[in-house]
């Protein structure tokens, strides 16, 4: 090694010092919120007790597998015969008498957090769905058997009830919608099973709609989230509850910054109809609805676009008497904007059954209020059916016109036959596709019914290419038209015309 000379060695310390001095005055000039908020010990401190992990266990049938066959003499015989049998398990040690398999006990653990010091824990449904055993455990360990309340598989909520062994701590939900992007956030939870872990980031986004559910709305945080945090609290700086951490997005199964709470509006929602009916009851409009895009806006001289367009009523619904129709657009219901379909089906769900609310429509350019007796929305309501397919077996070639990229035909008896199309259907149906028109992109096929045109019934190919001619005429960039598929259920789909 090679000694510094005396001088160089004074002005490597003078400049060390210097940097020294440097760093610490730039990290006293870093703003607070950069280094993150004060408090957030305080406020883990305060609200830990009231986080308990969820233990499940779940009995699951172990099927019996079946020994290859092997011809008589095999030399692989022996082995696969030892091989299976010990897979069977011996009499005593996991098998029966005969070796054959034994049900098997599964476990999980997952989070939850205390919202009533009598013993009341929400956690996510998915944690104890389907367990035969659940327990909750404290955060000093003791473990104690609950009983489920119930659920709510659409937002993946349930709650819990345990007798309570000693004086419990309890936390409150806070107000969701005053959370703003940037507040920051704290996570405390099971991860991977470690117990109470606590974590910190920002709300990075809110409102998100991941397609997980009818009512999705989640607040988005970096706050570092794994296995096991689910079901756990979201606190905001005051220790209130603001989500329950659900899901994260992650291709290797840790946390990269994507985390997803419900919001705790939701949430209590959730939770006070739980504790009182077990069950929830959530409004129902009784209407099919979908996207107004910016071509059916135009086409429905809707600007800008906004709403939930009506594709369909249903006959028992409670919108049908209150004069609500298939191409209406509800841009407003019990005094809440609707922007778009999701908007409409959350607000809808959390009015409350029975009531009677003013929906503001728009029909062909005017706005209408309408009031509505809210019905109440059943779990085993009827599920959609996808399309029929055709079958290739017609009895006669039907005669067909072509517009729009369409190749369209009167309803026959062996159209009705061939497409699966039901008699109360009425229109022009589609009996083939350009693959390189907007009809296919927007996803016609064969078997779809062409209702109405620019809110007309038609009832001839020749109605439909009249109506498209006429608009082309006006100017129109596109036609709106309203199609059914065999069972009857409409949607409306906008076709450019030029």
């Amino acid at each position: 090694m090679i000694a510094a000379r005396p001088a160089l060695s004074r002005r490597l310390r003078m400049m060390g010092a210097a940097i020294s001095i440097g760093a610490a005055s730039m990290l006293s000039s870093v703003p607070a919120f950069a280094r993150g908020p004060e408090g957030i010990a305080d406020i883990a401190e305060k609200v830990i007790d009231a986080v308990v992990n969820i233990s499940t266990s779940q009995t699951i049938e172990a099927k019996d597998r079946t020994m290859p066959q092997l011809p008589p003499g095999s030399p692989f015989e022996e082995f696969f015969d030892d091989f299976f049998k010990n897979r069977r398990g011996p009499p005593g040690k996991g098998g029966d008498k005969s070796g054959e398999f034994q049900p098997r006990k599964t476990n999980s653990l997952g989070s939850g957090f205390i919202v009533d010091t009598a013993g009341i824990v929400v956690t996510n449904n998915h944690v104890i769905a389907d367990a035969d055993e659940i327990n909750v455990i404290l955060n000093d360990g003791t473990k104690i058997k609950a009983e489920l309340v119930g659920v709510d598989k659409k937002t993946d909520l349930a709650v819990l009830k345990f007798k309570p062994p000693k004086p419990l701590t309890a936390v409150k939900f806070g107000d969701s919608d005053k959370i703003r992007l940037g507040d920051w956030v704290v996570a405390i939870g099971n991860p991977f099973s470690l117990g109470g872990t606590v974590t910190a980031g920002i709300v990075s986004a809110k409102n998100r709609d991941i397609s997980q559910g009818p009512y999705d709305s989640y607040i988005q945080t970096d706050a570092a989230i794994n296995r096991g945090n689910s079901g756990g609290p979201l606190f905001n700086l005051d220790g209130e509850v603001i989500g329950v951490n659900t899901l994260i997005i992650s291709p290797t199964g840790g946390s990269i910054g994507l985390g997803f709470a419900v919001p705790s509006k939701t949430v209590a929602g959730v939770v006070d109809q739980l504790q009182k009916f077990g069950e929830l009851r959530r409004g129902w409009l009784g209407v099919r609805i979908q996207q107004v895009t910016d071509e059916i806006a135009d086409s429905l001289n809707i600007k800008p676009a906004r709403g939930a367009l009506v594709a369909g009523v249903d006959d028992k619904g409670p919108a049908r008497p209150a004069g609500i129709e298939p191409g209406d657009v509800v841009v407003k219901f019990d005094g809440k904007d609707v922007k778009d379909p999701k908007d409409l089906s959350r607000v809808v769900a959390d009015t409350a059954v029975g009531k009677e609310v003013d929906v503001v429509i728009i029909r062909k350019g005017n706005e209408e209020t309408r009031k509505v007796t809210l019905g109440r929305l059943e779990d085993n309501e009827k599920v959609q059916q996808a399309n029929a397919k055709p079958k290739d077996d017609a009895a006669e070639k039907p005669v067909t016109q072509k517009a729009l990229g369409l190749d369209l035909a009167a309803l026959s008896k062996d159209l009705r036959t061939k497409y699966k199309i039901k008699d109360s259907v009425k229109g022009v149906i589609v009996t083939g596709v350009d693959n390189a028109s907007d009809a296919a992109e927007k996803r016609l096929s064969a078997g779809d019914v062409i209702v109405e045109v620019a809110q007309e019934a038609v009832s001839s190919a020749a109605d439909i290419k009249k109506r498209v001619d006429q608009l082309k005429k006006d100017g129109k960039k596109s036609v709106l038209l309203l199609v059914s598929n065999g069972d009857g259920e409409l949607r409306f789909v906008a076709l450019g015309v030029q």
